[in-house]
């Protein structure tokens, strides 16, 4: 008899044939209030699932005994209780590495329009207001030569030095778990307190997941702590920033601006005043959103939960 698997994200057609030649298979591009109920009742029989971008309750998972392996495709892994896992003895998989390069580059598009107000001013053009040379008015900053100053110093983060390093002429400053010695000799950089790196950067660009240590980590005292004309980037979980901390200090203007791929609550309400402030880039959470990453996280994610269900190792396990 065929294992089951639920699956709870559209996935390209070769691979949903090449689950379906193996797997007996319960499809749902995406769960809705409208299905939720048939989702959770797939799940009672379910050896495997695979999908991304919903949360996974404890109670979800009670009701399937049969269930061995989660195979989330991404990176992050806050959608699931990874110490529930750990107690049944569940296998959590995910997708690091394929999505780096992709969200390294999506972060430092952010640091360039916020700098260069390029969305703001691409807007002014389109509108008709570009009737001569522009003034002050619409003037950025360099990004060229200015400190960069990154909180974490994983795999993106240092695909963002790099960028910054070899392309930008940027001095990096880090603040991580631990030092990181070789991308400290590859690239120059020094590993400094999260308070140094808040006064003297430039750019503050987070890049840590969420956990419950950095959940809301960056607030108030934080926003003070940071040069005047410093520009804030935030492509890792929006929770670990306190939104309204951040929402004051760019009206405030305690920071020059931000540039923002993820939210508290997403999509971003239309109501989120971080939609009236033109000091602020935001996107739709787009960090890996290329076709090409995309299909590589989905292959990825169709390995590991494969291998599990096959009794192999798997390549990349959260737990």
């Amino acid at each position: 008899m065929k294992q089951r698997v639920v699956v709870y994200k559209k996935l390209p057609e070769a691979l949903a044939q090449r689950l379906q030649s193996e797997f007996d298979v319960s499809w749902f591009d995406r769960v809705t209030e409208a299905n939720r109920a048939d989702f959770i009742a797939a799940l009672k029989t379910a050896h495997g699932m695979i999908g991304a971008s919903l949360p996974i309750t404890n109670a979800m998972l009670e009701g399937a005994p049969e269930l061995k392996i989660a195979s989330t495709i991404s990176v992050g892994v806050d959608n699931f209780d990874l110490e529930y896992f750990r107690q049944r003895g569940l296998m959590l998989a995910h997708t690091p590495g394929v999505l780096t390069e992709a969200t390294a580059d999506t972060i430092f598009a952010l640091i360039l329009s916020t700098a260069r107000r390029v969305v703001e001013l691409a807007g002014y053009v389109k509108a008709g207001q570009w009737k001569g040379s522009i003034g002050e008015a619409q003037f950025g900053v360099n990004v060229h030569g200015k400190t960069l100053g990154l909180i974490g110093m994983g795999r993106i983060g240092s695909a963002v030095a790099r960028r910054a390093h070899h392309g930008f002429g940027m001095p990096i400053l880090y603040h991580n778990t631990r030092p990181n010695p070789e991308t400290e000799r590859e690239l120059d950089a020094r590993y400094v307190s999260k308070e140094e790196l808040l006064a003297q950067a430039d750019f503050v660009c987070l890049m840590l997941p969420l956990t419950p240590a950095t959940e809301r980590m960056i607030g108030a005292r934080e926003f003070g702590m940071m040069k005047r004309s410093a520009i804030f980037i935030n492509a890792s979980r929006g929770r670990i920033v306190d939104e309204a901390a951040l929402i004051r200090a760019l009206q405030d203007k305690t920071i020059y601006g931000a540039g923002l791929d993820v939210f508290e609550v997403e999509p971003l309400p239309v109501e989120s005043p971080l939609l009236t402030l033109s000091n602020v880039v935001a996107l739709p959470h787009i960090g890996s959103a290329t076709h090409e990453t995309r299909l590589a996280m989905a292959e990825l994610a169709v390995t590991n939960l494969i291998a599990g269900l096959r009794g192999e190792p798997v390549p990349h396990l959260a737990v």
